[in-house]
């Protein structure tokens, strides 16, 4: 798993629950930090905010659907933007799934889980 968040707190939140339940984590610190680091980490899936400096969620995950490479890993959205309107620029953007803040740790796991249980082979 790669975790995408400006703020320290709410990455180590997303960690800890994700490692409790048994996934490897890395974590990046904003869009353009995550499209450094994909190719390295080779993430099963994303979770990634949308207000972040230098490159914010919806154009990192624009980018990363846009390349071959990338565009197969699920990316949820872990964001206080979570208006209708801001849902669908993150399914424009071909974000899987789309949680609010402050986000239940129960139901990102059920759709990590889901995310990566849909996936293809």
């Amino acid at each position: 798993m790669l975790v995408v968040d400006d703020t320290a707190t709410v990455r180590a939140l997303i960690r800890v629950n994700l490692e409790l339940e048994g996934f490897e984590v890395e974590v990046a610190v904003d869009g353009q930090d995550a499209l450094d680091r994909v190719g390295e980490v080779r993430p099963d899936l994303i979770t990634m905010d949308v207000v972040m400096p230098r490159l914010d969620g919806l154009a990192a995950a624009t980018r990363l659907k846009q390349n071959p490479s990338t565009r197969a890993i699920p990316i949820v959205m872990v964001t206080a933007r979570a208006l209708e309107p801001d849902r669908r620029r993150g399914e424009q953007a071909g974000v899987d799934a789309y949680l609010a803040k402050p986000f239940d740790p129960a139901e990102l796991v059920a759709t990590v889980r889901a995310l990566l249980d849909d996936r293809p082979g």
